[in-house]
């Protein structure tokens, strides 16, 4: 009887799991939450605690097409909030187009955690200051910021 309680429910929970909007919850690792709807501007969960000191990322969706690699030119939607205040900086979904660049011209930490990421895929990438802007910041970014980006790669080349 227990074996079958317990069987009943593991598959509870894997029909919940597919339910509703997805959220995959990163606290586990001090990361915020971030919405799983492809195609839909991500909801991300404010930043809580001390934020990480290396490069973190998290698929939030594994894409299934061409790879991202560290030489190819890349189109894709963004957000961009701050840790140190949960703010949302700027978002390519606000301006309603996807931006392209090469992945060389982008930030250190987008150059490290970029490569392997497949078109259609959504991916959490919490960037330290030493990778990001750094002691001099940009613009709206404050010098010594810790970086939340959650992006789609909508094409390669």
């Amino acid at each position: 009887m227990k074996r079958s309680l317990a069987g009943i429910l593991a598959f509870s929970l894997v029909l919940l799991t597919g339910c509703g909007d997805k959220e995959v919850s990163a606290t586990a690792d001090n990361l915020p939450t971030v919405t799983a709807n492809m195609g839909e501007a991500p909801t991300i969960g404010a930043p809580s605690g001390t934020p990480p000191t290396t490069l973190e990322s998290k698929d939030i969706i594994v894409g299934t097409g061409a790879e991202v690699a560290a030489t190819s030119t890349i189109t894709f939607h963004y957000t961009l909030m701050t840790w140190s205040n949960g703010a949302l900086i700027e978002s390519s979904w606000n301006s309603g187009a996807p931006a392209t660049y090469p992945l060389s011209q982008l930030i250190v930490g987008w150059q490290q955690g970029i490569p392997g990421m497949k078109v259609g895929g959504r991916r959490l990438l919490v960037v330290p200051p030493d990778l990001g802007y750094g002691a001099q910041g940009s613009g709206p970014v404050g010098p010594n910021e810790t970086l939340v980006f959650v992006m789609d790669i909508v094409s390669v080349s």
